[in-house]
């Protein structure tokens, strides 16, 4: 059987699942590890604890390093520059990573502090931080998360931290969404593991976590960032620098062709209470009935609603929509997300269904 070209493993034990999935995905198949230089580059945007939203949680990081450490004693350099006006050694402090370099005996790298070579990206010529291109293996481990300006920051965006704060202003001048698509050109990414267990609703810098329960690995950021978009609904032509980069790599956003394996299934029963956010609490309140949910399906139904009421259609929505282990085998009126609901009048299947999914059946059958 073909390797999949997206894996994906539900939970929210960082440190086991990334293991796991990166040797379901056979990612030491498909790359060089021996005696390799293996970058590693996470999102720490700024310091905050990874619960809040807005960067990488440090257990999936350990995941990778221990999994590499398994195959080859490759040299290992975390690197990052955080955004403009946030300092990187703090952000290494705040998010655990000092104490995960110390442990694992791998290199802190902070780019901010890092040479400069410049090269070109289609007409247009960037400066890239000299460390990320002398990685002989790149590995993005982003976050999955809402951007203010871009909609979604996943795979692509996350290298916007492999330029010195320079270019980052030069970035939000041209509008972000072309040489957001230019570096894909520029610096090659070989492996992707999005960090999936928290992702904010609203804003890059965190503040409205919504627990997803999932970690992704991919080959192509394209690939990835198309299937991430769909976990956000949004659909992947909605996000400029996506629909370039696409266009430039011949890449289809649509995944109709795409090879997606889940590993594992998402049956944590949680709360849906569990460290929801204000916004996230409050259309919950407003639009949920839910027992027993995991989080994978309720925070994509979060997503969807948070789209659709930022959108004004659930402005004069006022029923419940029903989603929870605890409705298995109930026949009941009204609309059911996922599975667990395939006894209801109006049920939309799927273990989860994917936001994007979800926000097309709501609008179509239920609003």
């Amino acid at each position: 059987m073909s390797k999949p070209d997206l894996g994906i493993m539900y939970g929210d034990e960082g440190l086991k699942n990334t293991k796991k999935l990166l040797h379901k995905f056979g990612a030491a198949e498909r790359l060089v590890w021996s005696g390799a230089r293996v970058g590693i580059k996470p999102n720490l945007v700024l310091p905050s604890p990874a619960e809040k939203g807005a960067t990488t949680d440090p257990e999936i990081v350990a995941g990778i390093i221990e999994y590499i450490k398994n195959y080859s004693p490759a040299e290992i350099t975390i690197m990052e520059g955080s955004w403009v006006g946030s300092e990187t050694e703090q952000a290494f402090q705040t998010c655990g990573y000092v104490d995960l370099a110390e442990k694992y005996g791998v290199k802190l790298k902070n780019l901010k502090n890092d040479g400069i070579q410049t090269l070109s990206g289609g007409k247009d010529v960037y400066k890239i931080c000299a460390g990320v291109l002398e990685q002989d293996i790149l590995i993005n481990v982003p976050v999955l998360k809402a951007h203010c300006q871009t909609k979604l920051t996943c795979a692509l965006k996350n290298l916007k931290g492999c330029i010195p704060d320079s270019e980052k202003r030069r970035f939000h001048r041209e509008g972000l969404h072309r040489p957001i698509a230019a570096l894909d050109q520029i610096i090659q990414t070989d492996l992707v593991v999005v960090d999936g267990i928290y992702g904010d609703l609203t804003f890059e810098e965190g503040g409205n976590p919504v627990k997803m329960n999932r970690i992704i690995a991919g080959l192509d950021p394209v690939l990835v960032d198309s299937y991430a978009a769909r976990l956000m609904a949004l659909e992947p032509g909605d996000v400029g620098y996506l629909k370039r980069a696409a266009a430039k790599r011949g890449v289809d956003t649509s995944l109709s062709e795409a090879h997606v394996q889940e590993f594992n299934t998402p049956v944590d029963q949680v709360s849906l209470r569990e460290n929801s956010s204000r916004l996230a609490a409050e259309l919950s309140d407003k639009y949920i009935n839910g027992k027993a949910a995991c989080s994978a399906c309720y925070g994509n139904l979060i997503y969807a609603l948070y789209r659709l009421k930022s959108n004004g259609a659930l402005n004069s929505f006022s029923d419940k929509i029903y989603i929870g282990q605890d409705y298995r085998g109930q026949k009941m009126e009204g609309p059911g997300i996922g599975s667990c609901t395939a006894e209801f009048s109006r049920n939309l299947e799927g273990c989860p269904p994917e936001a994007c999914e979800i926000m097309e059946f709501l609008k179509n059958d239920v609003l």
